[in-house]
């Protein structure tokens, strides 16, 4: 039998379930879901140093479990030093099970280790989709913190097909995600 992710399984099992009582949903296809999650670090020090670029490709591969890929400037901004085709950032999209995987290890491991937290701010896109901002990637238990050269934050995009803010919020805080004053129904 093929792995399956536990919060894939708890998804079609617990989640979909209380979702479609909470929000009266007729078919089990209105429920939302999460369909990726964007990992995206801005390198805007990379114009400098360019090995930059590479440590945090490197260390977004680690953390993501899929390759890393570069972002490059569109355009020249003389006032930044900046020329189009520039390395300024990596990124990763994650689908399927690599997503579940990552949101699990983000809730259970790398979310507990920030120091004095609290929770995380309930503010949505107003599309359904919410982004989390990480000051830190050595929070991550993947990141060796002996090898770290610099801390670069980054930010972590759950991309959902809900309608409303409130069905993703609903949606995301049934997977576990920590929100300073979660309610719960």
């Amino acid at each position: 039998m093929a792995y399956v992710p536990t919060l894939k399984t708890q998804y079609k099992e617990q989640i979909k379930p209380a979702l479609m009582k909470e929000f009266g949903y007729t078919s089990v296809m209105q429920c939302p879901k999460l369909t990726k999650i964007v990992i995206n670090q801005g390198m805007g020090q990379a114009v400098a140093d360019k090995k930059l670029i590479d440590v945090a490709e490197a260390e977004l591969t680690q953390i993501a479990g899929q390759k890393a890929v570069q972002t490059r400037s569109r355009k020249d901004i003389s006032n930044f030093k900046l020329r189009k085709g520039m390395p300024i950032g990596v990124r990763v999209t994650l689908r399927d099970n690599k997503m579940y995987e990552f949101l699990e290890r983000l809730i259970a491991v790398a979310l507990p280790r920030i120091r004095d937290f609290k929770g995380i701010n309930e503010k949505f896109d107003g599309q359904g989709n919410y982004t989390l901002g990480i000051t830190e990637q050595i929070i991550f238990p993947e990141i060796d913190i002996d090898k770290i050269t610099k801390i670069f934050g980054m930010e972590i995009t759950f991309v959902t097909t809900a309608k409303t803010d409130e069905e993703a919020y609903a949606l995301l805080r049934e997977f576990g995600l920590p929100f300073k004053n979660a309610k719960k129904n």
